[in-house]
């Protein structure tokens, strides 16, 4: 059954188990300089493939730019 989460304010369907790292994977072509919030809750790396995206969550990706 899929999980309904809203990811960067874009409704998605995930796979049940679907963890934070696995989302970043989708998004991301490297996961240098990227950081995750999920329901406004930063989760450390190292959690990446422990947390679960469960229904209805807000989850947030974002990288680093450098730039001048």
């Amino acid at each position: 059954m899929p999980v309904i989460a809203n990811l960067n304010g874009e409704e998605v369907d995930l796979a049940e188990g679907t963890t934070v790292a696995d989302v970043v994977a989708r998004v991301c072509v490297s996961d240098r300089g990227v950081a995750v919030a999920v329901d406004r809750e930063v989760v450390p790396r190292s959690d990446w493939g422990r947390v679960r995206v469960s229904e209805g969550a807000r989850i947030e990706v974002v990288t680093a730019a450098a730039g001048g």
